[in-house]
């Protein structure tokens, strides 16, 4: 992972255009080629972004880029140029650095789900029948470039769905989901048509808005009852 911390200016042209004038950010370039810039508030979220597949080249700025903020005495000393196999590019123009380190975190073992957020995945990946009749799995842990989504499956019509299981379904989980949709979908593999369903024991209002307003499905799970607890043979929800 490499940090740069620097006064920078930054554009983004692709499905739309965003402009972040000349301030100071911090830069975060991770092993998954992934290039994102953040400020110092909005807790994670950044405030551009390109997810991964992409590449990032770094070049001196030329006459008309060393001098794009004169106004500010601002001198440009890097330009980066981060481009998307979908065409979406994302230009920073680098000044003063006040910060760069690169260090190698190496594997990591990801995160460990509580045990019952882990059987809930489990019964629903047994238990297909819960998403609606027709539906079969087609892996656990489908791996994407930026994680694994917890169940890809199909559909009575034969769509991909991604399936995102919490025990507490908040917004970051629906984020989540949307991020592994972005990626999914440019997949050919896939077809470029996946869809998503958001399942969770309990679902904040917000979050189903949220998820809602992003054509993702919300199923709230009983998960006594996917257990066979209560009524084992009525297993949908």
């Amino acid at each position: 992972m490499r940090l740069v911390i620097a006064q920078c200016q930054v554009d983004y042209t692709g499905r739309l255009s965003a402009h972040l004038p000349w301030a100071k950010r911090l830069i975060v370039v991770k092993a998954d080629g992934s290039v994102s810039v953040h400020a110092d508030d909005r807790a994670y979220k950044p405030l551009n972004w390109m997810s991964p597949p992409c590449s990032l080249t770094i070049r001196e700025p030329d006459a008309d880029e060393a001098c794009a903020v004169p106004a500010l005495g601002a001198r440009v000393q890097q330009v980066w140029e981060v481009d998307a196999v979908t065409g979406d590019h994302l230009q920073i123009l680098l000044g003063d650095v006040d910060l760069d380190v690169t260090e190698d975190l190496g594997v990591d073992p990801g995160l460990q789900k509580d045990g019952v957020e882990a059987h809930l995945q489990e019964l629903l990946a047994e238990n297909p029948e819960a998403f609606g009749d027709g539906w079969s799995v087609v892996q656990r842990e489908y791996m994407t470039p930026i994680g694994p989504v917890d169940i890809l499956c199909r559909d009575a019509e034969g769509t991909y769905v991604a399936v995102e299981v919490k025990r507490r379904g908040e917004i970051d989980g629906v984020e989540q989901l949307t991020r592994y949709l972005d990626l999914m979908n440019r997949d050919h593999l896939l077809g470029g048509h996946v869809q998503g369903v958001f399942a969770a024991q309990q679902i904040k209002p917000q979050a189903r808005t949220l998820a809602e307003d992003r054509g993702i499905d919300c199923l709230t799970v009983d998960y006594d009852a996917l257990r066979g607890m209560d009524h084992p043979e009525e297993r949908l929800f």
